[in-house]
């Protein structure tokens, strides 16, 4: 039987504008000749096999069309059992059947009837698209391509966007597997003599280029998904003829090489016809993979729609890896370097992934170099992609880049890469920090280490092989100007190296244990090592990663016994090393800082497990002379907190380090008298040694006391003398003041954990009481004096703060403790008020930088003072949601929530976030109150009108609508709260009274921000808001004609019901005559449950009012409503009603 012919040659539209259902019409300019003799012959057959008209098939619900035959059928009553056979796409999709039988039993029906077979697979991929049509017989047999194509268009659902590729749920997630897994079936099953026969895949690869070519994007979709499957199967089948023909030719030229003697002449014609025949297989091959990319690929792989780019950029790859012998050149590669620069993601991520695969391979190595010249500074860019998936897999390809060639990459690219080890997030950070061990971590031993590696062992000593990496790391870390990050470094390296879990070689290297061939580190590595390896101890110890990277994880079975194995070899380890390290370095500083936070790391009951207290006792005196020797704030803290963690009543240690402890407090305490004493005497003739005495001192107590109980000490009388010479100008150091403030706070902090609240001490409940008032008294007298040194006033209202929050009405519910509670006055809540407008909500970033030079690192100190800003705003907010303060303070922070978004706003959110959920009604008052202390803000252009066109009315604006969000979430429980909201608000807008009825309220434009919460509103609370604005504002209200009321009618028009009533509230704006109410009819089509209008409702309205109010309203003329009420008699209604509510 003759064959039809494949599509012509095209030259159709790479990219379409349009998307599914954007069919413009025209013929396409492909055409398919059918042979005469196959017309006639299927002219020839019975009406029962061959359908005369057009029928609907299946739809994506699966409407099944009558089936092709199939073999080893029974051929009598052919017509009445096709009918109840499914389609082959309806197997495909349902899955139940093997795809290998299902294409066994195709390839027979093949076999027996070509055409038939052909048009179900036709049918099998026009369904695959979502078409609802089928391809007849009759159509098959007298159209050609570009017809069958044009009517399947027609008969395509365009008011539907979803096709089978797209649609969600598991049956056609499955079905785009099965669908690519027939294909590569197909091929497979074929590849002996069926993909030969010039007939079946060339027909196939014709329709596939037609509906390519579709702009309807479904077939593009659909059938580039098709082509390519196919294209990956022929590159599969044609590199399985690759390697059989050179196994052929070589055995050829083996038996070609053979003297005539030994030469078979039979098995070389044998060889040179199988060599031939696998020739001719190979071209014939190549020349149908020809046809798919350049009649597909090179139009597709810019199509509009990603998801069809991101097919073609990965299987290019593909078939590169596959068959490199045709496809790895640079005029394939070339559309991967192209669609780098794709603006959607997942293609940048299959043109990478495509990539890396490539440069794994060292036979590609050759072929690659003018590829990676041209395209690897766009590689190294990809490492920033904002897609983080992209990011990652771009470092990766950096990876193997450095491979293939040590030299391709530049320092320029590599210090690119360095970088992202301090990337928040942690894929990013990982995957660098693999490309950072890749290339400067991994160093060849020379001959000389080796020898001193030897020496050594003879001399019982074991070098660590990671010293040379190790000093790398922290010179990298020097370098990279990122010092206060080390612990982001170690987390990068964490899963990739055991370099950060060597504690020998970080020891050997700060002790100078190491051999003569290995330079001593220089103090400043030393410093750097010793931060990072305080890190690593962190981060054996509880295995998560350092704040601000990632969340942490709740660790597995396994991780957990990782990381107690981490814990203990650490333990284990600098039980017997930190004295060392501690006698060594522990009069730097920077260093000691860090080396006294590493006992916080430990597994505790190893020292007596293992038997090693003496080790204890070393820690414990070398800890007591480092506090008593440094006065440094981190030093003392640090020891303050490792201190805390040794006595823990939880471990056999503690009762030793509990007496350590009292022994170093004593000696602090005596030290502090002692000191005070001397201030004291010699006030007047102060010398620099005693400053210093007193003021060591003091911040030794104040570290302690933050984590230790030394009440018992008693120190009171001498902190507040302290506190209080500072306001009656004696000549202290503010520091000392700053210090002595929260020593005081502390010790009333202490004194309430140790009251009983069951039955409390009488007595020591006067005396803490007395106390109290004492220190508050102290600090708001503090906070007051504006001269004082900023330092002290903002302790001072830290103070404040948090003892409210533990002395307050909270503990009023103990009543046996109800003479410790403490209420704000109005003069303390207000100056702790005016204290935030001062030093909260400003700007002034040149007061914080006052007397520091340009060339000085001003960015962290901006950041210090921002997060002190913050850390003050948190304790005055915590003040409001326990209701220890006056809640309408909150107006007041609320004000700022968009001016000082990116510096609070996190803060802000929260704290009106508590507050509805603390009462909700009160909430929404508060948020009105703040739009009134900004709307006084707003400047008037006339006595009547604010200027509408200033910035100050757009904040306002702007910030009603960001609040109005918090009633959006829900609205059944935010009803009573907005009600109350909008009533508030037409109460507001209608004070001042005006003279004159004709002329509206000075804060009638309030209105509109009012307006900004009518959305969040159900229907009913739109009426009961209207009732209450007609009362105000009565309907009949005689307007004039200038927009002085257009507010109202603005806020009147959005809490209409209804569209009738909209028109009304229109049509009574223009007349000024009283509303009539609507029909009957109109009333029943309103629906009573309904929570909120419609989208489009919605706009009809807004069109309506743009159409009755264009910026003047209407005439005043018109009757009045009878017996309206005077002026008074509304205004004492008003006032009552807002009584009432």
């Amino acid at each position: 039987m003759a064959s039809n012919s494949m599509f012509a040659n095209q030259n159709p539209e790479m990219i379409f504008p349009s998307e599914l259902g954007d069919f413009m019409g025209g013929h396409m300019e492909t055409q398919m000749n059918i042979n005469h003799a196959i017309a006639n012959e299927q002219a020839m057959m019975s009406a029962g096999e061959f359908q005369s008209h057009m029928v609907a098939g299946p739809s994506t619900a699966g409407v099944s069309p009558p089936a092709a035959k199939r073999s080893k059928r029974a051929h009598a009553d052919t017509n009445a059992e096709e009918s109840n056979l499914q389609s082959l796409f309806q197997i495909v999709r349902n899955g139940r059947q093997a795809l290998q039988c299902v294409v066994d039993d195709w390839i027979e029906t093949y076999k027996q009837d070509k055409d038939s077979a052909l048009l179900e697979l036709i049918n099998f991929l026009i369904h695959s698209c979502g078409c609802k049509g089928t391809v007849t017989p009759e159509m098959f047999v007298t159209m050609d391509q570009t017809e069958i194509i044009q009517r399947m268009t027609e008969e395509f659902d365009e008011d539907s966007g979803e096709y089978p590729l797209i649609q969600s749920g598991p049956t056609w997630k499955k079905f785009r597997s099965n669908f690519t897994e027939f294909i590569v079936v197909l091929v497979r099953q074929c590849q002996s003599s069926l993909i030969f026969d010039q007939y079946l895949f060339e027909n196939v690869i014709s329709l596939l280029t037609g509906l390519c070519d579709s702009q309807v994007r479904a077939f593009r979709h659909t059938s580039t998904l098709a082509a390519m499957k196919l294209m990956t199967a022929l590159v599969t089948v044609a590199a399985s003829l690759s390697v059989q023909h050179d196994k052929i030719s070589r055995q050829f030229e083996a038996e070609k090489a053979k003297n005539a003697a030994r030469r078979a002449s039979q098995r070389m014609d044998l060889l040179r016809a199988k060599n031939e025949e696998f020739e001719e297989h190979i071209k014939e091959l190549q020349q149908m993979m020809g046809n798919i990319f350049n009649g597909i690929f090179v139009h597709r792989y810019r199509d509009t729609h990603p998801e069809i780019r991101a097919i073609c950029m990965g299987e290019i790859g593909t078939w590169i890896k596959n068959y490199h012998t045709m496809f790895l050149d640079d005029g394939y590669l070339r559309y991967i370097g192209w669609n780098l620069h794709d603006k959607h993601w997942d293609v940048r991520l299959k043109c990478v992934q495509a990539l890396s695969n490539l440069y794994t391979s060292e036979e590609f190595a050759s072929n690659l170099e003018l590829f990676t010249n041209r395209f690897k500074d766009r590689i190294v860019s990809m490492t920033l992609d904002k897609k983080i998936d992209v990011s990652v897999q771009a470092i990766k390809l950096i990876i193997s880049i450095n491979v293939w060639k040590d030299d391709a990459l530049d320092s320029t690219d590599c210090e690119a890469v360095y970088q992202l080890v301090f990337s928040s997030n942690r894929s990013v950070a990982q995957a660098a920090a693999n490309f950072l061990i890749q290339r400067l971590l991994t160093r060849e031993e020379d001959e000389s280490s080796e020898q001193n590696k030897n020496a050594l062992r003879k001399k019982g000593k074991n070098l660590s092989p990671h010293i040379a990496p190790m000093r790398d790391l922290v010179q990298y870390f020097i370098e990279s100007e990122l010092h206060d990050h080390a612990a982001y470094l170690v987390d990068s390296l964490w899963d990739s190296t055991s370099l950060v879990k060597d504690w020998d070689c970080m020891t050997q290297m700060l002790l100078d244990d190491i051999s003569s061939g290995h330079e001593p580190l220089s103090d400043k590595e030393e410093t750097y090592l010793i931060d990072i390896m305080t890190c690593c101890a962190r981060q054996a110890s509880d295995g998560q990663p350092p704040v601000g990277r990632a969340p942490p994880k709740k660790l597995t079975g396994k991780e957990r016994q990782t990381v107690q194995e981490d814990k203990n070899r650490l333990t284990n380890h600098f039980i017997q090393t930190l004295p060392r390290l501690l006698s060594k370095h522990g009069i730097d500083p920077e260093k000691v800082a860090d080396l006294v936070v590493i006992p916080q790391y430990f597994d505790l009951d190893m020292y007596t497990t293992g038997r090693l207290e003496q080790y204890l006792d070393q820690l414990l005196k070398l800890l007591t002379e480092i506090v008593t020797k440094h006065a440094d704030k981190q030093i003392l803290h640090n020891c303050s907190k490792t201190f805390e963690y040794l006595c823990n009543d939880s471990y056999a240690i503690s009762n030793k380090c509990k007496i350590a402890r009292s022994a170093l407090i004593d000696h602090l305490a005596q030290t502090f008298q002692a000191a005070w004493q001397d201030y004291l005497e010699n006030v007047d003739d102060l010398s620099e040694t005693e400053i210093y005495n007193l003021t060591a001192s003091m911040r030794r107590i104040c570290a302690f006391y933050s984590s230790h109980n030394l009440n018992a000490w008693e120190l009171y009388d001498s902190l507040f003398k302290i506190a209080k010479s500072y306001s009656e100008n004696l000549a202290i150091k503010s520091p000392i003041v700053s210090d002595a403030l929260a020593s005081l706070q502390f010790h009333l902090m202490w004194a309430r954990s140790d009251i009983d609240d069951q039955n409390p001490d009488k007595t020591q409940v006067k005396d803490i009481k007395r106390r109290l008032h004492e220190v508050m008294s102290l600090s708001y007298e503090l906070v007051c004096q504006r001269n004082n040194a900023l330092e002290v006033i903002e302790d001072a209202y830290t103070n404040i703060c948090d003892l409210l929050v533990v002395y307050g009405k909270q503990i009023g519910f103990n009543k046996a403790l109800k003479p410790l509670v403490y209420l704000a006055s109005d003069d303390l809540q207000q100056e702790l008020r005016l204290f935030n407008d001062r030093n909260v909500f400003t700007n002034e970033d040149e007061d914080v930088l006052a007397g520091v030079d340009e060339e000085e690192e001003d960015a962290s100190i901006k950041i210090e003072a921002l997060h002190k800003r913050r850390k003050l705003l948190a304790c005055f907010c915590k003040l409001i949601i326990s209701n220890n303060i006056q809640m309408t303070l909150a107006a007041d922070v609320f004000k700022h929530y968009l001016k000082f978004y990116n510096d609070y706003g996190d803060i802000i959110k929260n704290t009106l976030a508590k507050l509805n959920d603390y009462n909700r009604t009160e909430c929404a008052k508060i948020i009105l109150r703040s739009l009134h202390i900004m709307w006084d803000t707003v400047p008037h252009i006339s006595p009547t009108r604010v200027d509408k066109a200033c910035e100050q009315f757009a904040h306002i604006k702007d910030l009603a609508k960001n609040f109005s969000f918090i009633f959006s979430l829900d609205q059944i429980k935010s009803r009573e709260a907005i009600q109350a909201l909008h009533k508030e608000g037409i109460f507001y807008a209608s004070q001042p009274e005006s003279a004159s009825p004709n002329v509206p309220p000075k804060n009638i434009d309030f209105l509109e921000i009012v307006n900004e919460f009518t959305g969040k509103m159900m229907r009913q609370d739109k009426k009961i808001v209207m009732e209450y604005l007609d009362d105000v504002f009565p309907p009949n209200t005689n307007m004039s004609r200038d927009d002085t009321w257009y507010a109202l009618q603005l806020y009147r028009g959005n809490l209409a019901t209804s569209e009738h009533e909209a028109r009304q509230i229109g049509h009574k704006g223009r007349t000024g005559g009283a509303a009539q109410p609507p029909t009957a009819t109109a009333i029943k089509k309103i629906p009573a449950a309904a929570s909120s209008s419609t989208a489009s409702r919605k706009r009809q309205l807004d069109d309506s009012f743009a159409s009755d109010y264009p910026g003047t309203p209407g005439s005043s003329a018109g009757t009045p409503r009878p017996q309206q009420p005077t002026r008074a008699e509304r205004l004492a209604s008003r006032n009552q009603m807002r009584d009432q509510n």
